[in-house]
């Protein structure tokens, strides 16, 4: 209805209104945090309305200035713990995974390594030799020279073998095979047992499964290098959660400072005392009647 409106916010000295206003001063520096287009925060702090007491209220009424600076301590000290208990959080964390994590990671990527590098030896040890298209393979007791029948031989074993559960069919290239049913995607896995197991996926293709029992032994010099390049990631990894957890909270003086500030300003204040209650807790004495006036005393 009109072009232009005008917005008059009136701010009266000695009143709640400096207070209100830091309400909302804390509530757009929590909004503006989540909204704002610069990269994110790691963290932010949320804020709930403060409960006054009477002595607080008093305070406020009178414009005393270091009431002002306690309500803005009180706001500091309040986010220096919440970073201190992240920090004692991430610390104690890091601790766990020095003590705990970090070693059995690194010895059971030692273990794969050396099962890698003994399984690697022994593919290349049992190569196909010079004039060789196939090397012989094991299924239930019997020697198959030919790829043909070893790959549908292969399918008719699988069959045979309906279960989840392993079960050793033979072996091939110095590897002891082991066979069973994947229920999850539905078809037949076999296992390359050497020093460690080495997963194939089997298909329905006799000749296409030994392709795939080849492809699998000639990648393990190429498994053996990201094992070792995991393992020294996670070396890494240790060192510097090492060196990390050496180091102190950031804003421990900070929030001793203003810790003791606040306590300070709370004793000046008289706000480390408890309320006066308002209401009489006097007991009745004995024998006299719930609700009966004394004599000679107005309530």
């Amino acid at each position: 209805m009109f072009p232009e409106v005008e917005v008059y916010r009136y701010v009266t000295e000695r009143t709640f209104d400096s207070y209100l206003f830091q309400l909302v001063e804390s509530k757009q520096r929590f909004i503006s945090q989540i909204m704002t287009g610069k990269s994110p925060v790691r963290s932010a702090e949320d804020v709930d309305e403060a409960v006054l007491s009477f002595a607080e209220v008093k305070m406020l009424a009178t414009g005393d200035e270091r009431f002002k600076e306690k309500m803005n301590l009180d706001i500091q000290v309040s986010r220096l713990r919440v970073l201190k208990q992240s920090y004692l959080s991430e610390h104690y964390d890091l601790e766990d995974r020095i003590l705990k994590h970090y070693p059995k990671e690194i010895r059971e990527w030692d273990e794969r390594i050396a099962g890698y590098e003994k399984d690697a030896v022994l593919a290349e040890k049992n190569r196909p030799k010079d004039g060789e298209v196939f090397c012989p393979m094991t299924l239930n007791d019997v020697t198959y020279t030919k790829k043909t029948d070893a790959g549908e031989m292969l399918l008719a074993v699988c069959k045979e073998n309906s279960l989840s559960q392993t079960t050793g069919i033979g072996s091939y290239r110095g590897f002891q095979l082991e066979v069973f049913y994947d229920p999850v995607n539905g078809h037949y896995c076999l296992n390359l047992c050497g020093a460690g197991k080495h997963r194939v996926d089997l298909g329905p293709d006799a000749a296409g499964n030994l392709i795939r029992i080849d492809h699998a032994l000639e990648k393990i010099p190429a498994e053996l290098e990201k094992a070792r390049t995991k393992r020294a990631e996670i070396a890494v990894q240790y060192e510097n959660a090492k060196e990390e957890v050496k180091k102190p909270f950031a804003y421990e003086e900070e929030l001793r400072e203003k810790t003791e500030r606040l306590n300070a300003l709370n004793i000046e204040l008289n706000l480390n005392e408890k309320d006066t209650p308002v209401m009489d807790t006097e007991q009745e004495q004995e024998g006299e009647r719930p609700g009966k006036k004394r004599a000679g005393r107005e309530r």
